[in-house]
């Protein structure tokens, strides 16, 4: 079994969507241990300095988590049609994984999820 915990960015992000869209993601975030003895058929891989990000898709939306013992930690939930917006744009003939993989604002995004803020 895996515990979910989801980042500050991506609780923001599902607090935002409407109640119904929360419950469908939700209940479309299927993950079991076995799903990643063979990930490439279930998830997108984005790798970057030794560390892993999957890609979950779920309706219009790509959940970004990494995995970690027995947790599955949420980074972030985007809308595929602002990827897709993007793509269409600039018309780039590679994939979204490797795309993705190259852009450091992506993992920017990525870690502002899992830095914590600090009080003064």
């Amino acid at each position: 079994m895996l515990q979910i915990i989801f980042s500050q960015v991506s609780a923001k992000e599902l607090a935002a969507m409407p109640r119904q869209l929360q419950i469908e993601l939700l209940d479309g975030f299927q993950v079991l241990p076995t799903d990643f003895e063979h990930a490439d058929e279930k998830f997108g891989t984005l790798t970057r300095g030794g560390k892993t990000i999957y890609r979950y898709r779920v309706k219009d939306y790509r959940i970004y988590f990494e995995k970690k013992d027995g947790l599955i930690n949420v980074l972030c939930i985007l809308n595929k049609n602002s990827l897709k917006d993007f793509f269409y744009r600039t018309k780039l003939p590679i994939s979204e994984d490797q795309l993705l993989e190259e852009n450091p604002k992506f993992w920017q995004l990525l870690e502002a999820g899992t830095t914590t803020s600090k009080r003064p």
